[in-house]
């Protein structure tokens, strides 16, 4: 019998978990702070079977990442650049859109696009961009822009409130918003990490404000650098609260800092035993949202396969061309198979599915 398992210090939150019940901020710290893998492994599993079964989900996606010049300099980013700096892109919107149409011969639904805040790009190039994207598939998701982007496109491009400039997006062809940006939400980690960037309000706010357009969106985690274990629980209390509130998130996706090539390099990079530890406790806490993704990119594939059996239901997408992670160190691959992607999940015990972005099975 699982209950058997578990430690006496964790038998209450364990048997709130085997009920259904929510556990609380309390609660999820004293898991955090658990040295027992295995009883969290086996309270996150409960709640993962309860919500998905025994499948596992993966998507056909393509990411685009269409410039990295940023107005910011965010210590933890080795992404952004000035327009001069030798590392900065840009892409012309035909490089793009070739890329997609080169895509969607692979059999792609989504494409996942973010960049840099541009200083210089006009309102009718992002128009025309999602616009040409949408003309070559009425049926591809364009999954863009985190709320930063989002809130520059507002004050700085198109000169209009919030509401205006994400219906105007919509119009051109956006579906979807990511979860980038949300980092920790402690005002004052974000102080240290990223000062001049959103603050968590105006986070909350832009999918907020999204969700209640009918909008969906995923949230995200960066954890691993200087923030507390009780400043996670809190960035995990303010996701669940919007999600009560508007039910727009279809899944969470937390990420380990890679600090290699960052301001913050001398930070020691969280091992896998405390990102398997992450995501169960987010998937027992965030009773609320219906999918945890074990980001690859992030944690390696052998690693994300683990996490199968800790929560995890999601490995995210084939990808092509991740940016963000690798120019910050990360060794992984850059794309996976859709064969990769199967053989691990089966290996893991699960059934592999293949979903669109509202994780919704696919037919292939």
């Amino acid at each position: 019998m699982k209950r058997a398992l578990i430690p006496d210090s964790l038998l209450p939150i364990y048997d709130k978990v085997a009920a259904g019940e929510r556990i609380s901020e309390a609660d999820a710290l004293a898991l955090y702070q658990s040295r027992d893998l295995h009883a969290l492994g086996a309270m996150a599993n409960l709640a993962r079977e309860r919500k998905n079964g025994n499948r596992a989900t993966y998507i056909l996606n393509r990411y685009i990442n269409y410039s990295n010049v940023c107005i910011l300099s965010c210590q933890f980013c080795a992404f952004r650049a000035k327009k001069r700096d030798a590392h900065a892109f840009e892409f012309g919107i035909e490089e793009i859109v070739a890329n997609v149409r080169e895509a969607l011969g692979h059999g792609i639904t989504e494409i996942h696009m973010v960049g840099g805040l541009h200083p210089s790009l006009k309102a009718e190039w992002y128009l025309e961009l999602l616009r040409s994207m949408k003309a070559l598939d009425p049926d591809l998701h364009l999954k863009c822009f985190s709320a930063i982007e989002i809130l520059h496109l507002s004050e700085r491009v198109f000169k209009k409130p919030l509401r205006e400039t994400l219906e105007i997006l919509r119009e051109a062809g956006l579906g979807s918003l990511t979860g980038g940006g949300a980092e920790i939400f402690d005002a004052g980690v974000r102080d240290q990490l990223c000062r001049g960037k959103e603050s968590t309000e105006e986070w909350l706010g832009v999918h907020r404000t999204w969700h209640q357009m009918g909008g969906r969106s995923t949230c995200t985690m960066l954890f691993g650098h200087i923030e507390t274990l009780a400043q996670r629980v809190e960035h995990l209390r303010r996701l669940r609260e919007l999600q009560d509130e508007t039910g727009g998130f279809t899944g969470f996706v937390p990420f380990a800092f890679t600090p290699e090539k960052t301001e913050l390099s001398h930070i020691r990079e969280a091992g896998g035993l405390e990102q398997l530890r992450n995501v169960a406790v987010a998937r027992v806490y965030l009773d609320n949202i219906d999918h945890i993704t074990g980001y690859w990119i992030s944690m390696g594939l052998p690693l994300a396969q683990v996490s199968l059996q800790f929560g995890v239901d999601d490995l995210h997408g084939t990808i092509m061309e991740e940016k963000v992670f690798h120019m910050a160190g990360a060794q992984t691959p850059q794309e996976q198979t859709v064969a990769a992607m199967e053989r691990v999940i089966r290996e893991a015990g699960r059934d592999p599915v293949q979903r669109d972005t509202y994780y919704a099975p696919v037919e292939r």
